[in-house]
């Protein structure tokens, strides 16, 4: 992106910082190989891929119907974890036979569902997020450090509401908020300072043009985008989304940028993007940003609702619905950086969290497959389509495909497999601290940098410190 005068270029943004050796591990040429060569397991449940467990999943809610009560992957076992309630023997015999290994619960989807919906009515307050979690068939709520007084009674008087075997409630220690500042770095100037994000995968636009994804707090700060601090413009913003969903779809401005579907890990590693995956509550997952660079951890929730107070209404609050909620850490200047699978799936895009990379963190991400359905954009050159997305998500996809409708927040952590929030989720939520995190909480925010200048300081510092990797770009990649 940063050479305008070649006939061709390549997209210049590339993910910046120094890859963790737990992920980096995970990229040798024989991860793959090692998790292929696992044995049968005990009994008829078989041993699957998390790619293939998703996709199992989503067979198995069709057969079960309203017995289908959500799923999650065993990440120890490889094996397919249904959960159903009130199952017909000879549907349950069946989901077994497919290879899944079926348990009875309480709580059905619609039941869960119903709850999250109560939350959603009485429980939307800045600080609060929820999820089902389907290994505890029930939902997780957590409050963040900021809900305190009327607010924390609130909350709590709404999940006691609900029943003890319905609904938990976490208390986190920090506070929630977008990772503006993460993939390639990516640079708008606005009044008072610079936004910093990251590119999430590059794609086809409906109308055959590169573009690319990111997050869609970022699109809403900003309309057009560089490869530097202080670069000219080389993409505009051509649809963006936040509150509600978190994605962006951004056209290079030059009709002939190279934008291969690949994700530059660092150290010369790229995973190629073949295909837009939905998350499985339990798979490992591998995040790129710019500012922290490569990190693995698994996924925790799908579905999961987030409300982050808004930075442009001091009462109000961001909600933002159908995120996929993981362990993963990730810290200013990381949103939009991309999601993925080692075996090339792209996931999601980083959208807010809390905590860092050295204390920990726990991190949302809007959905690939939705923002893909929602722009009609495919994956680079044209490889899996925004619609055919849809249908490849596990359980979940159709909650997901409906996360273009904010009122996708009702099934929130209803979703099947919507895992939910590890509790602890909140907890990494402790970084107000974060170099100028504060700025980095919204669509505002992210002009923040005007009324803050420590805000955009902490912005560009980020920013000088990756803008060489910045420019390692031409290499257009996944995040």
């Amino acid at each position: 992106m940063s050479h305008k005068r070649m006939p061709k270029r390549k997209a210049a943004i590339a993910v910046g910082g120094v890859a963790a050796l737990g992920a980096a591990a995970l990229l040798l040429p024989n991860a793959n190989a090692s998790q292929d060569k696992t044995s049968q397991a005990a009994g008829t449940a078989r041993t699957l891929k998390a790619a293939d467990a998703s996709d199992l999943a989503a067979q198995l809610q069709k057969l079960l119907g309203g017995a289908f009560a959500g799923s999650y992957y065993d990440g120890v076992g490889r094996q397919l974890v249904v959960n159903v309630v009130n199952g017909d023997d000879n549907v349950i015999a069946q989901a077994e036979k497919a290879g899944a290994t079926v348990r009875q619960v309480d709580n059905s989807t619609a039941d869960l569902r119903a709850a999250a919906g109560t939350l959603k009515k009485e429980a939307t307050v800045p600080g609060t997020a929820w999820a089902v979690d389907p290994r505890t068939n029930k939902v997780v709520v957590t409050a963040d450090s900021s809900v305190t007084g009327a607010r924390w009674n609130q909350v709590e008087s709404t999940v006691k509401s609900l029943g003890p075997g319905m609904a938990t409630l976490k208390k986190s220690a920090g506070t929630f908020r977008t990772f503006v500042s993460g993939g390639d770095a990516i640079f708008s100037q606005v009044q008072g300072g610079n936004v910093r994000c990251s590119l999430g995968f590059n794609v086809t636009a409906s109308d055959g043009s590169p573009a690319f994804l990111t997050a869609g707090h970022c699109g809403v700060a900003a309309k057009q985008w560089s490869d530097s601090a202080t670069g000219q413009p080389l993409a505009t913003v051509d649809q963006a989304t936040f509150p509600g969903n978190d994605f962006s779809l951004v056209k290079y401005d030059d009709p002939n940028t190279q934008a291969p579907s690949e994700v530059n890990t660092g150290d010369g590693q790229t995973v190629q993007i073949t295909q837009a995956a939905d998350a499985t509550v339990g798979e490992t997952v591998l995040r790129m940003g710019s500012t922290t660079g490569l990190h693995d951890g698994q996924v925790t929730g799908l579905d999961a609702t987030v409300n982050f107070q808004s930075e442009t209404d001091p009462n109000g609050v961001d909600t933002v619905n159908g995120l996929i909620q993981t362990n993963v850490c990730a810290e200013p200047g990381d949103s939009g950086g991309s999601l993925f699978t080692q075996d090339g799936g792209a996931v999601g895009l980083t959208s807010g969290g809390s905590g860092d990379c050295t204390s920990g963190g726990e991190t949302f991400f809007q959905p690939v497959t939705a923002a893909l359905q929602a722009t009609g954009a495919t994956l680079g050159a044209g490889g899996a389509a925004g619609a055919g997305a849809g249908d490849q998500a596990g359980a979940g996809a159709g909650d997901q495909a409906g996360t273009a409708d904010p009122s996708a927040g009702d099934q929130a952590g209803a979703g099947d497999q919507s895992g939910a929030a590890d509790p602890s989720a909140g907890d990494q939520s402790g970084t107000g601290e974060q170099a100028g995190a504060g700025d980095q909480s919204g669509a505002g925010d992210q002009s923040a940098g005007a009324g803050d200048p420590s805000a955009a300081a902490g912005d560009q510092s980020g920013a000088a410190q990756h803008q060489g990797t910045g420019r390692r770009h031409h290499r257009g990649n996944g995040s």
